[in-house]
């Protein structure tokens, strides 16, 4: 293979990970607020912020549904980012295992049948559908992929995008105008159980456990963790002083501010943390992308499409 076909593949590898994660923060988020708006509860401008988008004026939970989980010719859509998986998974189809092809070629067809029946019974079962499925794909990765670059390239993309929706969620969560209460947001972010069983409830803990928690997957510390291990991996550090890998540095030291923050002052040095983690996704992003993309001159936000 010659350097820019290897170079496409970790590129496409990366983003199946970032789509397939995406779809499934995508589901939680929007079906935990579907269960506000039941009770009239909902701001849908919350939810937009949320996945930034700008500009629509008093959206209908109709409307909001058909833009963020039907539409696949919108990018930051359900559908689009399973459509995008989809069609990047089919051009590395000799790299990744043939389970994890099947898997994200029988999602994407079964997508327009889960639509019909969610348009009859309502949208909760599409979206329990896409979070099982997107479960599905990770975990035949882990078992049926070997431990490369190929796999790592994945699970980096993953991590990077769980940490980009975690800080969204929060930053949006810490504005008065578009506060949720606490048991929602640990719903969105899928750790509504796991931070009961951790912490018994106790409201006062949920920065701590969505940001610092160690041992819980989606918590930003393990993404972080888990993205800094990959990026180790993929490129040793040979450096006698410092560190060259400009992706690595700037991860590892949002981690280490994590890492050693003060949890009783956790809730005063938020919107500075948030801030903190919204760049180092993009300064990531952008990193990875020079490091080891060179055959497309991209950049931009993590909420961009890639250009593969």
């Amino acid at each position: 293979m010659t350097r820019e076909l290897l170079s496409r593949i970790a590129e496409t590898l990366y983003w199946i990970g970032r789509y397939v994660e995406r779809s499934d923060d995508i589901a939680r988020l929007l079906d935990v607020s579907l269960h506000r708006a039941l009770v009239g509860q909902e701001d849908w401008a919350t939810v937009f912020a949320t996945l930034g988008h700008v500009g629509t004026e008093s959206p209908t939970t109709e409307t909001m549904v058909q833009r963020l989980a039907y539409d696949s010719d919108t990018p930051g859509s359900i559908a689009g980012c399973v459509r995008a998986a989809r069609e990047n998974a089919r051009g590395v189809r000799e790299i990744v295992s043939s389970e994890v092809w099947e898997c994200l070629n029988v999602t994407w067809n079964q997508l327009p049948l889960r639509q019909v029946g969610a348009e009859r019974l309502g949208p909760h079962g599409y979206l329990r559908y896409v979070r099982e499925r997107a479960a599905l794909f990770f975990g035949l990765a882990d078992a049926t992929m070997s431990r490369d670059d190929g796999w790592r390239f994945i699970v980096l993309g993953r991590s990077l995008e769980r940490v980009d929706m975690v800080a969204r969620l929060l930053t949006v969560h810490h504005e008065p105008s578009h506060s949720w209460n606490w048991r929602l947001l640990l719903e969105a972010c899928g750790a509504d159980e796991s931070f009961t069983r951790t912490h018994r409830g106790d409201a006062r803990r949920v920065l701590e456990f969505l940001l610092l928690d160690r041992l819980f997957p989606r918590s930003v510390m393990h993404a972080l963790a888990t993205a800094e291990q990959c990026l180790a991996e993929l490129t040793p550090d040979h450096d006698r002083a410092g560190m060259s890998d400009a992706a690595r540095a700037a991860i590892g030291r949002v981690r280490m501010s994590l890492e050693y923050a003060d949890v009783a002052d956790l809730d005063d040095q938020l919107p500075e943390l948030l801030t903190a983690l919204q760049a180092v996704c993009v300064i990531a992003s952008e990193a990875i992308t020079d490091r080891f993309f060179q055959h497309v001159a991209w950049g931009g936000s993590a909420w961009q499409t890639a250009g593969v």
